[in-house]
């Protein structure tokens, strides 16, 4: 059966090609949309349902924490059991927890049935590459076609506030998740008609081992972040956490040395590109996500501003990355990676320090500069952190080190939002502008940090062999 899939799928026409990346890209705008559409709703929701800011840092966590968790073990279910249908499988669940969500009674209830959005889209996630970079054969044609596919995942992420801040004025807080239904429907249907089914070379056996300490591991990590202030970094509850991660680290890294099929292949982690192309994913999503939660609080509680505005606040960033991110796929096709990671890491770095000095009369022009510069570095980051961890490997790998590197944006993202969520909690609106500070600072530091990256990239397009 595999052989006479992969057999197949060079014979699909170019229109048919792109056209299951357009239908690919609808899905994986759908689960970026919703990594960060939240955002902006979070006091709306506080106030909804009567909760703090720590409590709503966990409505965010709880989505990417469990995406993070299992876009690998999904991986291989779909080269087992069949991509589309995996796919299917994800829309469905990830539909479903949609509309859990919206008629969520509790915080509690809320955050369980993000969890299950996660599980949803963890089947999304790395199935749609895998579909997209089977149905492209020619190198060329598939690094434009992973560009678009970055890029439609950028855009989305960068779009979510000015979406939810326009749903929360027309429609309430719940509506973010309403808007989902219909855009699952189309989508399965797109998927049926249009998207052929397909199977890895060689099925890979389940590491549960593996995936239940890489779980534990995230989840507590992220705890940890989320509760510290809370708890206090040095009390016994906070230690116990940090036991526990070292234990879980540990011992996953000693299951995935000793294991014939691992669910992370460490052995990627010895090319330097392949690990600062990670990192890189990381310090991306973080500093997204540290601007848009530290925007969305200083925006609605320091300054007064409306969902909506804050939303709008944010339309600079979503064009930004608009704009760039299709060009940013075209130049990693043309020229490589090192040139479009060069420009994300100084215009991300340049949009941090302009708001390092924010006061609560700090200048509108500023702060719209700010997101369109961060816009643009985001937009260019995607593809070029996609084609590093890729390059150079066998298709074997590169699926495998493309699902390492969703994993990490995805880490990225929970990291981003508990270290925002840790600076401004329980801060006062009128400290809350000096108190977001160091979160500006951290997103200068991750765009200073893909310099590096970039680095790697060129020393990779010297020395990568020939796949």
């Amino acid at each position: 059966m595999t052989s006479t899939i992969l057999a197949v799928q060079p014979a699909l026409s170019a229109r048919r090609r792109w056209t299951v990346l357009a239908v690919c890209a609808l899905s994986m705008f759908l689960v970026g949309l919703d990594t960060t559409i939240v955002n902006v709703c979070l006091p709306v929701i506080g106030r909804g349902l009567g909760v703090g800011t720590r409590g709503l840092e966990w409505v965010v966590d709880a989505y990417t924490v469990v995406l993070a968790s299992l876009l690998i073990s999904s991986g291989a279910l779909a080269d087992r059991f069949g991509r589309r249908r995996v796919f299917q499988c994800g829309l469905i669940v990830f539909g479903g927890a949609s509309l859990a969500c919206a008629v969520a009674p509790s915080l509690g209830f809320l955050v369980m049935a993000r969890a299950v959005q996660g599980v949803g889209a963890s089947m999304l996630s790395p199935v749609a590459l895998a579909i997209v970079v089977n149905a492209m054969p020619d190198p060329r044609e598939r690094a434009r076609a992973i560009g678009v596919w970055a890029s439609v995942f950028g855009l989305s992420m960068a779009a979510g506030p000015v979406t939810g801040g326009w749903l929360i004025a027309t429609f309430g807080w719940r509506s973010v998740f309403w808007i989902n239904a219909p855009i699952i429907v189309a989508a399965l249907i797109l998927v049926a008609v249009l998207v052929p089914e397909s199977h890895g070379q060689r099925a890979r056996r389940l590491d549960l081992p593996g995936q239940v300490l890489l779980a534990v591991a995230l989840c507590v990590s992220v705890g940890v972040l989320i509760e510290g202030p809370r708890i206090g970094w040095s009390s016994p509850m906070a230690m116990a956490g940090y036991a526990l991660i070292v234990m879980a680290t540990a011992g996953f890294t000693w299951v995935e040395l000793h294991r014939r099929e691992p669910l992370m292949d460490l052995g990627l982690f010895r090319r330097p590109p392949f690990a600062s192309a990670v990192l890189g994913a990381m310090a991306v999503f973080a500093a997204l996500n540290v601007t848009l939660l530290l925007s969305t609080f200083y925006l609605q509680h320091a300054r007064g501003w409306t969902p909506l505005a804050s939303g709008m606040a944010t339309l600079p960033m979503a064009l930004g990355a608009t704009l760039c991110a299709p060009w940013s796929g075209n130049l990693v096709a043309l020229l490589g990676p090192r040139r479009p990671l060069v420009l994300a890491g100084g215009f991300t770095a340049a949009g941090g320090l302009c708001m390092v000095n924010v006061g609560q009369d700090t200048s509108v022009l500023l702060i719209l500069l700010a997101h369109l510069l961060i816009g643009i570095g985001f937009g260019f980051a995607n593809a070029p952190i996609t084609n590093t961890a890729v390059s150079g490997l066998p298709p074997s790998r590169a699926g495998v080190a493309g699902a390492i590197t969703s994993t990490a944006r995805q880490v990225g993202s929970a990291v981003g939002i508990a270290a925002a969520g840790g600076l401004v909690s329980g801060v006062s609106p009128a400290d809350l502008a000096h108190a977001t500070r160091p979160g500006w600072l951290l997103v200068t530091a991750c765009g200073l940090f893909l310099l590096v990256v970039a680095r790697a990239a060129h020393d990779s397009e010297k020395a990568s062999p020939t796949p």
